[in-house]
């Protein structure tokens, strides 16, 4: 039997598969198709914007993006996106 490393959020899911929690979908085809489209759509890059920030600011962002294995502009496109899709709030201090 073959063992795995699990993280928290992976030994969270595999609890809540192995305890039923989780249903299949009917038609899982068209589900699996229209759930390509949506991703398709929101992943769809079709416009450019010219920001400027402070050079402290490019370069946080660019050690950052280096230490997550992206590319910074792909980074900063996705905090964008989580925060208007509501998925990244603004946390207020005090």
């Amino acid at each position: 039997m073959q063992t795995y490393n699990l993280d928290n959020e992976e030994l969270e899911l595999l609890e809540s598969v192995e305890s039923g929690e989780w249903e299949s979908v009917d038609n899982l085809e068209d589900e699996i198709a229209k759930h390509k489209v949506i991703a398709r759509n929101t992943l769809k890059k079709d416009k450019r914007v010219n920001l400027r920030i402070s050079s402290k600011d490019l370069e946080a962002i660019k050690t950052y993006a280096v230490e997550e294995g992206l590319p910074y502009q792909t980074l900063m496109s996705s905090v964008l996106h989580k925060f208007i899709t509501g998925r990244l709030t603004d946390k207020k201090v005090g």
